[in-house]
């Protein structure tokens, strides 16, 4: 019998509760609902502190080392970020700086971003898709944009979401089940400084 998937999801959102963080568990449940799944949730607004000052990925403590792992390690990854003046915020992108170049290659990604309004709604195509083609992941055909009048009380109720949320998921399947074949060993870890 196949071992459950690794299934991880990244939230950028900064305080809890977050819409963010809402949005990826919406989605970590309904690939669970299909597949059997080992899943976990990095919520980046927590480890923020000890996250925002490194430079160098052994300057982190063995929390967030732990984080990175994960999302390494994972067989499929969801991510979830609030968009901010018109991207995902700066510490979204300063974790992944830190991910293994080529930890993600092949790897199934469901993108999803939420923000005021509907005018963010294209950072999934103009932010996201691009930083995880860096990768060489595999971004999942669709992204999950929600606006802050989706929620209530921190739960996707819109139905017309919930429903692009069901779709996004089942389109994704045939490529997330792949993933259950597909493994890649951990990268070496280099200590490369994030930024020139």
């Amino acid at each position: 019998m196949a071992r459950p998937l690794r299934l991880v999801a990244v939230s950028g959102g900064l305080q809890r509760p977050s819409r963010s963080a809402a949005l990826a568990e919406h989605l970590l449940d309904l690939i669970a609902d299909e597949l059997p799944c080992e899943q976990r949730l990095v919520e980046l607004g927590q480890i923020a502190p000890q996250l925002a000052g490194a430079v160098w990925r052994s300057q982190l403590p063995e929390a967030v080392e732990r984080e990175l792992a994960a999302v390494e390690q994972a067989d499929v990854l969801v991510v979830a970020t609030p968009v901010f003046r018109g991207a995902y915020t700066g510490l979204f992108k300063h974790f992944f700086d830190f991910i293994g170049q080529d930890a993600l290659v092949d790897k199934p990604v469901l993108l999803a971003a939420n923000g005021g309004s509907e005018r963010h709604a294209l950072v999934i195509d103009h932010q996201l898709r691009p930083l995880f083609s860096f990768f060489q992941a595999r971004t999942l055909p669709l992204g999950v944009y929600a606006t802050d009048k989706d929620f209530v009380d921190y739960r996707l109720q819109d139905e017309a979401l919930i429903e692009r949320a069901r779709l996004a998921v089942q389109r994704a399947l045939p490529l997330v089940a792949l993933a259950r074949h597909t493994h890649h060993a951990s990268p070496a870890l280099a200590d490369e400084p994030v930024a020139a």
